[in-house]
């Protein structure tokens, strides 16, 4: 046998190896290693039942979204912000971590991290009216009350029944109203 028939056999082997691991679902999707129906495990019973990592919703980022949640409640913001970074860093593409994040380096005044967090939230969560109030309040904190006025009302837009948005509304107006200077 000559090397390249060697070769072509010993691609086809591989590529019916290959075949036999990945199955089609009724959506197009392919997926591997996922059990067909009437597979038994390895203590004699079958998958039936089971689920898969597709089936489950959890994420790494979970608890250190809900701790960090709790902790902003609290305003403890130092300890918010810790958990929302870790839940970052555990779950790069949570948006809500990213948005929680932002808000959490707006109450210590890191504005600087912020404006980097609101971007990265922006590019995974969108035009949401929760991004829009957040990053009003942000401008309201950093007293430039025309960027925040602008965002609120995006916000108002996309959720007109939304309390916190007519809140932070009703919140810039009087601030507009009684300027405090110490």
């Amino acid at each position: 046998m000559t090397r390249p028939m060697r070769l072509a056999a010993a691609a086809s082997v591989l590529l019916v190896l290959l075949a036999g691991c990945q199955s089609t679902d009724s959506t197009g999707v392919v997926r591997t290693n996922e059990p067909a129906k009437g597979d038994y495990t390895a203590f004699g019973d079958t998958f039936d039942g089971l689920k898969t990592i597709s089936d489950v919703d959890y994420y790494a980022s979970d608890q250190a979204v809900t701790e960090a949640k709790t902790q902003f409640r609290s305003e403890n913001y130092g300890n918010a912000g810790a958990l929302f970074y870790k839940a970052t860093r555990l779950a790069p593409n949570d948006g809500v971590a990213w948005l929680g994040l932002a808000a959490s380096c707006d109450r210590i005044r890191r504005f600087d991290l912020a404006d980097m967090a609101y971007g990265r939230a922006y590019r995974l969560l969108g035009a949401t009216p929760e991004y829009y109030n957040n990053l009003g309040y942000s401008y309201l904190l950093r007293g430039k009350l025309q960027d925040a006025r602008s965002n609120f009302l995006k916000a108002y837009e996309l959720a007109p029944n939304d309390p916190t948005v007519a809140n932070n509304l009703k919140l810039l107006s009087s601030s507009v109203r009684n300027i405090e200077r110490s």
